[in-house]
């Protein structure tokens, strides 16, 4: 028998199909009954792209926990666009539906807000749906000159996702920031984030390495929350900045303005990083922080990228349970049963 079967019977997982969630703790238990920051799920890397999902309807039926979009700003396009490695076009697999009998119908390569239309339209046909982070990395981070700032983004999804939207005022509730309430609260259970979409935004590859941007998207984007919530108008805020790249102790301090750090209680980065003994990534789990570990194929001994046995994948997924993570995010867009399982964190396996 594999491996993977003998862990799921010592813990009580059990795999589902990708339309369902896929956990028991003890007899009756469903994922459901786990707070958001005591579960890890799957994500899927890059999934705008056509050649992993025809459309990104078909992302949102694989069962994955997270999906990811990247975002381009610069004033040499329109728009907000979906693209790898176009800055000034689309190219993806959204359609911008505008009801669910439009999904898989229309032509391809929309910017944002088509994606969004996306995910509203499946939304709507699909109510109750699990818990889903939508992870945003903005290639070249805000354009605020371009009218594509942080309160533009809000606004946009606002427009498209509306009540769908875990927003971080629903998180920091009578608490200060978020730091204090996931703290002391720690995140809603997944059966209260039935049929919500959380938005996680990380800084991009081109705006890392670009040395005239000072200002990426973590920063200034915590740094609006931040404004917002002393304005009283937290409430407008719809995403969550994260901290991108593994790193020892609290990589928060890397921020010199102090005020900001309470803001970010999302951390996002390399999984092998995580995993190599070097960082306590149980500390992120005692405060309910979540942890996004990315390319979690890489993680010795290393998997196939894209297509490794359900064996291997559920192996790795259990692997980085223990070491704390939220999300297991992979390519392993061929292996929905995987997409659609959720484990304990901290003790499957």
């Amino acid at each position: 028998m594999y491996r993977h079967v003998r862990v799921l019977a010592r813990t009580g997982i059990a795999v589902a199909t990708a339309g369902a969630l896929a956990l028991t703790t003890a007899p009756g238990a469903t994922a459901a009954d786990l707070s958001y920051s005591a579960s890890t799920s799957v994500g899927v890397h890059n999934s705008y792209d056509k050649a992993k999902y025809t459309y990104f309807a078909d992302a949102l039926d694989s069962g994955a926990g997270m999906l990811e979009l990247d975002v381009w700003t610069n004033v040499f396009g329109a728009s907000w666009r979906v693209s790898h490695s176009n800055p000034i076009g689309n190219d993806n697999n959204c359609e911008n539906a505008a009801n669910a009998s439009e999904l898989r119908t229309k032509s391809r390569n929309r910017d944002l807000a088509g994606c969004l239309s996306d995910i509203k339209a499946w939304h709507d046909a699909h109510p109750g749906h699990r818990p889903i982070q939508l992870k945003i990395e903005m290639k070249d981070g805000f354009a605020a000159n371009a009218s594509r700032g942080p309160a533009q983004l809000d606004a946009l999804l606002t427009a498209k996702l509306g009540d769908a939207l875990l927003r971080p005022a629903d998180v920091v509730g009578s608490h200060g920031d978020l730091d204090s309430a996931v703290r002391a609260d720690g995140w809603p259970a997944r059966s209260a984030l039935a049929g919500k979409f959380m938005v996680e935004l990380i800084p991009g590859t081109v705006e890392e390495g670009n040395p005239f941007d000072s200002l990426w998207t973590d920063r200034e984007y915590a740094t609006y929350l931040r404004d917002l919530a002393a304005a009283g108008r937290l409430r407008e805020a719809a995403a969550f900045p994260a901290v991108h790249n593994a790193a020892t102790g609290d990589p928060r301090t890397r921020y010199t303005d102090p005020t900001i750090r309470p803001w970010f209680v999302i951390f996002d980065g390399d999984a092998a990083t995580y995993a190599n003994g070097t960082i306590d990534t149980a500390w992120y789990d005692d405060r309910h922080y979540l942890v996004v570990m990315t390319d979690g194929q890489n993680v010795p001994p290393a998997i196939d990228a894209t297509n490794p046995t359900q064996a291997q994948a559920l192996d790795r997924v259990a692997l980085l349970a223990r070491q704390h993570a939220s999300v297991v995010s992979a390519d392993w867009y061929p292996l929905p049963a995987v997409l659609a399982t959720v484990v304990p964190r901290g003790t499957a396996g």
